[in-house]
């Protein structure tokens, strides 16, 4: 028998020990993960007792980020993206720039160089993907608008932050004040790299969208459902590690394109269930070393340091980002939810600051401090989520200010008074203008029905009143927005968003105001559409091409 197996080893005890103390954490009602990280302490190499090979946990870890930003890519077309362009390119880039000053002012005022506070800041101002993804999925809003914003703004994260990872080098000399800047190196630098993930980008778009569609469907052809499974596994880890050696692309960058090229397949669903599993086991990996990496003797050494890191992450980073959504005129909702989910750091500040410690640059303190920052916002992240809505019902209840972060005063949040009365009476509320509202749009419009669009992303909002379609901007569960629609004297309300949390909301405040009101409601599954069924009394459909088309001509059926 062979005695020395550390990768065996070390996944053994990681997802054993995880299992257990991940049992526990539930119980307790708290948060699995929490479980996991105590579990990476454990076997980390500052605890006693049995210590597992890091640097193999570290590269499983990296696997299951490639799996979970393919997954992603895999129901993030390019189109969801450039949705909500106007919203995360701004955001991502504000917000990082505001959570690196608050970083650089805490490392100046414990009398760390600039060049250290700078680096420091930036790793406190990039979220983790994985921590964001398994959020989203648990909530099942991945898919929601709001889902699509917090991806959009971490996918421009992850730009920035490669640009940032290539830059620091040659900038370390300048920055340590031992060196002389060299612009023309520094530039020559950046110029390769954009034109390095230019040229990714476009291989993906034009080639891969292509090709591995294609590939796919041959293989499906053979019928076997082991290579189904490996053609989708190897196309993940290929394409990310590909991107990775020949691009300079992180991994996780890499995966997702290769998810949202793979998406043009019409067995990308297939393709996700397929590897549901494995992108569990492999989070979970990723948990357990974030965990390994922590000391646990800064908590007594910095205590009040470990604060600073962990308010700036969790209250500073989400303050800033909640405020800069509500001034592009989103809904309150929107904006707490995608603070929520910056509210943790990850990978990325990990490569950062280690990068930082080995070009010394930053000192040894601050790889200690980040990994506590990210150990403990990962920990609240959960509980940060579930506060989303008791806060918000205590904002509006409380706070005029609150009230009136509803749009009301917004141009786009009311029908424009030369709207064709057809569409303010017996007309359909159409609530969300996904894939699903889009198909319902188009068959309504075939067959004559009226309807009116709710929709919580402007950009679509302005381009449907460029079409002559009738729009309101807002949040349909927010009655306000459902009165603009004028849903009191509507025929139907049509629920086509993915996001089920705000249904009840929209259903109660639309018979509250038209009591003879007509209910049809999209779901994801069946146990979701028998409670969905038994709450609203209305009409609910499961899927998505089937459900749309299902939907369209119950709501035409009724209407006609």
């Amino acid at each position: 028998m062979h005695h020395d197996l550390p990768l065996i080893t070390t996944i053994a005890a990681a997802l054993g020990l995880a299992l257990v103390l991940g049992f526990v954490a539930a119980r307790l009602r708290l948060p699995a993960l929490v479980g996991y990280l105590v579990a990476g302490i454990a076997i980390g190499p500052f605890t006693p007792g049995f210590v597992a090979d890091l640097q193999l946990a570290s590269q499983l870890a990296e696997i299951g980020v490639m799996l979970l930003m393919f997954g992603v890519g895999l129901h993030f077309s390019l189109g969801d993206l450039l949705a909500v362009r106007r919203i995360a390119v701004p955001g991502a880039v504000v917000q990082m720039v505001a959570a690196t000053a608050m970083g650089i002012g805490v490392a100046l005022l414990w009398g760390w160089s600039l060049a250290a506070a700078v680096v420091f800041g930036i790793s406190l101002s990039v979220a983790s993907t994985v921590v964001l993804l398994r959020a989203l999925e648990a909530r099942n809003q991945l898919e929601t608008f709001t889902g699509r914003v917090a991806v959009g703004w971490l996918v421009v994260e992850d730009l920035a932050m490669v640009l940032v990872l290539v830059l620091l080098p040659p900038l370390a000399g300048a920055l340590a004040g031992g060196g002389k800047l060299d612009l023309a190196a520094l530039g020559r630098e950046l110029g390769t790299t954009l034109l390095q993930v230019g040229v990714f980008v476009a291989l993906m778009l034009v080639v891969g969208r292509r090709l591995f569609p294609w590939m796919l469907w041959q293989v499906q052809r053979v019928g076997s459902r082991e290579l189904f499974t490996l053609c989708v596994v190897a196309a993940a880890v290929s394409i990310a590690y590909g991107a990775t050696r020949i691009f300079g692309v992180s991994f996780a960058l890499g995966a997702f394109f290769a998810g949202m090229v793979l998406r043009e397949s019409q067995f990308s669903h297939r393709a996700a269930e397929e590897t549901l599993p494995l992108r569990d086991a492999f989070a979970v990996l990723f948990f357990v070393s974030v965990g390994m990496l922590f000391d646990p003797r800064i908590l007594v050494d910095q205590p009040l340091r470990v604060l600073a890191v962990v308010g700036i992450i969790v209250l500073g980073k989400s303050f800033a980002a909640a405020i800069l959504v509500l001034l592009l005129r989103y809904p309150l909702h929107t904006a707490l939810t995608v603070s929520a989910s910056l509210a943790q750091i990850g990978e990325f500040s990990f490569i950062l600051v280690n990068l930082g410690a080995a070009l010394r640059i930053v000192p040894g303190e601050a790889q200690s401090l980040v990994v506590a920052g990210a150990l403990i916002s990962i920990a609240l992240n959960p509980l940060v989520f579930r506060a989303i809505e008791p806060f918000q019902r205590w904002l509006l209840a409380r706070s005029q200010l609150a009230r009136d972060f509803a749009a009301r005063d917004d141009p786009l949040a009311e029908l424009p008074m030369s709207t064709d009365p057809r569409y303010l009476s017996r007309q359909v509320v159409l609530v969300g203008y996904g894939r699903v509202g889009r198909r319902l749009a188009e068959s309504l419009a075939a067959h004559g029905v009226p309807y009116v669009v709710a929709e919580q992303n402007r950009v679509v909002v302005e381009e449907l009143r460029a079409r002559g379609i009738p729009a309101v901007f807002g949040d349909a569960s927010q009655p306000e927005v459902l009165v603009q629609a004028h849903v009191a004297r509507a025929r139907m309300l049509v629920i086509a968003t993915p996001d089920t949390m705000g249904v009840r909301q929209m259903a109660e405040h639309a018979r509250l105001l038209n009591p003879s009101i007509e209910i049809a409601v999209r779901s994801h599954n069946e146990d979701e559409a028998r409670r969905l069924q038994e709450e609203l009394v209305g009409q609910v459909f499961v899927g998505e091409q089937e459900l749309a088309s299902a939907m369209a001509r119950h709501v035409i059926e009724r209407c006609a």
